[in-house]
This record gives C-alpha cells, structure tokens and sequence, in this order.
C-alpha cells in the first residue's frame, strides 16, 4: 500500500477522532524545549526524521504526545532498543538525561485524523503500513497528502508501534487555536535528574526496560 499513489480528483474524507479540551497528554521532549512548545525543525524528505514530521515542502511546527506516560516515554526511548541477557532493554542515561516527560491539558476540541482503525487508514487510502514501516520517506510524504486533502484536520491519531494497544498522537501547529496546551509543571520529571530517572524506571518496568541511572 505504501508505493501507491493517491488517487486524483478522489475527496479524501478521513475518520475522525475529537480530543476534548482538558484532556491530559503527556510528552517526552528534549529540554531546550518548553513543555508546550511545538517542535520547529523539519526533515529531510528522504533522510532521517520521524514518522510523521514535516518537511521543506510543506514545514510546519508540531508535537507529539500520548494520553499515558508509558506510552511517551516508549516512542522516545524504546527506538532500536534491544533486550539484554538479563531480558531487559537498557537505555543509556546519557541518551535519556536529554529528556523532560512533562504532562499537558488540551485547552480546545481537537480534531485529529484517526488511524487507529482499518477503517480509518482506509479513509486516506492506506493500511497497517503506515502506521508500522520504517520507510519513513513514504511515510511523511503521506502525511503531506493528508493536509493537502484535509486542511482542516489539527494532527493525527495512531496505534503506538512500541507501546500497543495505546495511542500516539501529533498536532499541527498551523492548525491548532492560539495556545491549544495548557502545562502542568507540577507534573514534570527531568531525566537528567537520578531522582526523577528512578520514577521513570518503575513506570518502564513492566516493559523490561530501565534507565541505567549515574552513580550518586
């Protein structure tokens, strides 16, 4: 599915999934990053780069973000993680200290593509092969096709590859009201403290996986 071209002169009509303001998200960001700061940088249409990030042909600001903590910090962390003899994944603290897990509140309806389903991908002309390739050339050039068709969508909603059954989402900056996350600093841990990575590490236990934490 992901080789084909979409379809001319077809209306794109995607299934959609509203996000209530107040809903609680949580994201796993770098720190040079406030917590509701949406990402600026685009990537390359070919090269490097996430599933679903922008690019020079159609850049915008955006942000990822999950309904559970786990579910964050996985997409970020969990990428070509293999388990060791011991059975469990470790995450290099020094890979990890870049990171803040900060919790948000959506302060408007969000209206967000919804690709969690069949139906759903079929709605924008796709399968599970969006969702689950690493060729994510082809990948963001389907998200391009999606705003092209749907100008009026604010982000996408999808099945996390690492943290299945539960749900990934991203906004668009250019989409979204003015200020769309509200932070919640009370709700914040910084990975680049032992303290705060020895919280994380017993959320990431179930899913053997730890950070490895820096002698105090």
């Amino acid at each position: 599915m992901g080789r084909q071209i979409p379809p001319e002169g077809v209306a794109m009509e995607p299934v959609r999934h509203v996000l209530p303001a107040g809903t609680v998200l949580w994201r796993c960001h770098e720190e040079q990053y406030q917590a509701a700061e949406f990402n600026p940088n685009v990537a390359h249409e070919f090269f490097h780069g996430g599933r679903f990030d922008p690019t020079e042909r159609d850049p915008y600001r955006y942000l990822y973000a999950a309904l559970d903590p786990v579910t964050a910090l996985s997409e970020v962390l969990l990428r070509s993680v293999d388990y060791g003899d011991d059975g469990v994944r470790l995450i290099p603290w020094a890979q990890a200290s870049r990171y803040v897990l900060s919790a948000l509140r959506t302060t408007a309806d969000l209206s967000l593509v919804d690709l969690t389903t069949a139906e759903g991908l079929a709605a924008v002309w796709q399968d599970h092969w969006l969702i689950d390739t690493k060729e994510y050339a082809g990948t963001r050039y389907w998200v391009r096709v999606i705003r092209e068709r749907c100008d009026d969508v604010q982000g996408l909603w999808w099945t996390s590859k690492r943290c299945r059954p539960r749900t990934a989402l991203q906004l668009f900056a250019d989409r979204c009201p003015a200020e769309p996350l509200d932070p919640r600093p009370q709700e914040c841990l910084r990975l680049s403290s032992p303290q705060d990575v020895r919280e994380v590490n017993r959320l990431l236990a179930p899913l053997h996986a730890v950070i490895s934490v820096p002698e105090d």
